[in-house]
């Protein structure tokens, strides 16, 4: 396990330094000026001094050769420091570290919903006797993947908020303002989790150790429970890894539609001012959310199916050749 836990850290610090890579050369790149978009209030503008632009981009190190920007930048990334925002002037990690709370409270919440939800769903899809029941269960989760994001959160704004007065429309004032944001971020991603879930479980609920099991005596609900859903779960904790990037995408409309302060709306922000070194620094964090939730789920797959393997077998001897 140690081994492959030092193989899979390896693998981590390759994408954390592709995803800085590909971010940096996307964005350095760019055509457009940051400093002069940061002069400008946020729009591009030529009417801004030269002097003062050459002075901004001096002090930002922009007027250096790309390649020694990328050294320097990556250098002091290893140690921890991204950098100054340009439109703030503070620490980009410092500006993370005012956001990111608010975005993994909201992300944290709305993992339970969808993790409750979802499962919840399948398991009832998948219990039920009425095929008419199941097939309305089933189709529920195609409904909430295809229903885009943003318009589920202004129709939550518009009937609980602005119809029924239940739930603040934006702003994070305690839990209630949490409530809608988070339902909003849970539903297509506890939709895809139902899909998979359920897929699975109709799939090992016809397997022969499930028969079996039956053929004891063991009642539908303990079959389902106790031997149907921990070989069920493996493709659904797959998927769940690979959500995570949907979970982060996801924020960054919650966040906006319900004026939500957070990683999203700093993002957003970022980009509108072109405010590389911030942008970098949330890419870094998503990749970091990234790879931390895919080690998480291979980690625990040993745990649900011991048959899996995290250790590479020894390679068999091969046969000695008697010539004479």
């Amino acid at each position: 396990m140690a081994r492959y836990l030092a193989r899979r850290l390896l693998l981590a610090a390759g994408v954390l330094w592709a995803a800085w890579s590909v971010s940096f050369v996307v964005l350095y790149l760019l055509p457009s000026d940051a400093v002069e978009i940061m002069s400008a209030g946020g729009q591009e503008s030529t009417g801004t001094d030269p002097a003062q632009l050459a002075r901004l981009e001096h002090r930002y190190g922009f007027d250096r050769p790309v390649l020694v920007q990328y050294a320097d930048h990556l250098w002091s990334a290893l140690h921890g420091d991204l950098g100054r925002s340009v439109t703030s002037g503070r620490p980009v990690t410092t500006e993370l570290a005012d956001a990111l709370p608010h975005t993994l409270q909201l992300a944290g919440t709305a993992l339970a919903l969808a993790v409750t939800g979802g499962v919840g769903l399948a398991l009832l899809a998948a219990g039920t006797r009425r095929p008419a029941v199941r097939q309305v269960l089933l189709s529920l989760p195609v409904v909430g993947v295809s229903v885009p994001t943003f318009w589920v959160g202004l129709m939550l704004i518009q009937v609980l908020s602005f119809r029924f007065a239940l739930f603040p429309a934006i702003g994070d004032a305690g839990w209630r303002s949490l409530v809608l944001p988070a339902v909003t971020l849970a539903l297509p991603i506890g939709a895809q989790l139902s899909q998979v879930l359920a897929r699975s479980l109709f799939s090992t609920l016809g397997d022969p150790y499930v028969e079996t099991a039956r053929a004891k005596g063991a009642g539908p609900a303990r079959v389902l429970l106790r031997h149907a859903l921990r070989n069920a779960a493996l493709p659904a904790l797959t998927v769940a890894g690979v959500l995570v990037g949907v979970l982060l995408s996801g924020s960054v409309i919650v966040e906006t539609v319900f004026s939500r302060p957070g990683i999203g709306r700093l993002t957003v922000t970022a980009v509108g001012y072109q405010d590389l070194p911030v942008v970098q620094g949330v890419v870094v964090v998503g990749a970091c959310a990234y790879v931390l939730a895919n080690l998480l789920v291979d980690l625990l797959h040993p745990l649900l199916d011991p048959r899996i393997v995290t250790v590479p077998r020894a390679r068999a001897p091969r046969p000695e050749v008697v010539t004479g």
